[in-house]
């Protein structure tokens, strides 16, 4: 697999989103977001970390696992939009996490492309 700018760069947002998903884990009030949805964030994020290495090494699969943990990790952001008591901050903390997890994801595509 060639290592384009984007897949590098894609490697290291979701790397980074990643990171921050295993980090925010004991940081959360259990409140905002849930304990569920921040350990499964955190489980998400752990597996993101271990794809982004493998995929560094130049494995395909990895980049699929890398796409599918971010997009998942994207999804538990979702309920944010329509929850009644969910604070501004942390709505808008939803949005630009969605947003970036879909540049993460747009720079990672093409890697998955089959060299024909």
């Amino acid at each position: 697999m060639k290592r384009s700018v984007l897949l590098v760069t894609g490697l290291v947002l979701a790397g980074l989103f990643g990171l921050v998903d295993v980090v925010s884990l004991p940081l959360g009030d259990g409140e905002h977001p849930p304990f569920a949805v921040a350990l499964l964030d955190g489980v998400l994020g752990l597996i993101t970390v271990v794809g982004v290495v493998l995929a560094w090494r130049g494995s395909r699969a990895a980049v699929v696992a890398v796409v599918v943990t971010r997009l998942l990790s994207g999804l538990t952001a979702v309920p944010a939009f329509f929850v009644d008591d969910v604070p501004t901050p942390a709505i808008a903390t939803a949005a630009v996490g969605v947003v970036l997890t879909l540049v993460c994801v747009a720079f990672l595509a093409p890697a998955l492309r089959s060299r024909t």
